[in-house]
């Protein structure tokens, strides 16, 4: 798929106000949703398209003739908070979502949870797992300090940039 066809795509979605659409074609897989589809209807909202997140070993075309295809980046905005969600607290770290996916807290069912509110954490201890495109990936702590708060419950659906936990330094 091309730029052209992508931007085609993307306005023939707009002009039948779609808010999400997703395209298999082969080995190639484009899932586009507009972004705040509620908030923003019309031709000026926003679309936002996410690839498949995969490890770089898995990056290779599924044939060797074929040329790799490639998709353009769209400009997007940084999601903003909810409307009654509080501003960050000052020296608190916010642990985001780094993919697309569903949050799980325990590594299978039934098992405790990797951590929870009150829990020390440190660097590289896993907190919880975001299985995207059938894909296990662990989330790992960047910070060490106290799990202050959980944002997201087990088993719910994560968008890029979505707050997880706020660790407390000690």
């Amino acid at each position: 798929m091309n730029q052209k066809e992508l931007k085609d795509l993307i306005e023939f979605l707009i002009e039948k106000d779609i808010a999400e659409f997703e395209l298999e074609r082969g080995d190639v897989k484009v899932r586009i949703k507009r972004a705040n589809a509620e908030a923003n209807p019309g031709p000026e909202a926003r679309y936002v398209l996410a690839a498949p997140a995969q490890p770089a070993a898995a990056a290779v075309p599924a044939s060797p003739a074929a040329p790799p295809q490639s998709v353009a980046a769209l400009p997007t905005a940084a999601p903003a908070p909810p409307a009654g969600e509080q501003v960050e607290e000052s020296g608190v770290h916010t642990i985001r979502s780094p993919i697309v996916g569903t949050l799980y807290e325990a590594p299978s069912p039934g098992a405790p949870p990797f951590v929870k509110v009150g829990d020390t954490v440190s660097v590289g201890q896993v907190l919880c797992i975001i299985e995207a495109m059938k894909l296990m990936n662990e989330i790992e702590s960047d910070y060490a300090g106290e799990i202050v708060k959980r944002y997201v419950n087990n088993a719910q659906p994560v968008e890029y940039g979505q707050p997880l936990f706020a660790i407390r330094p000690k």
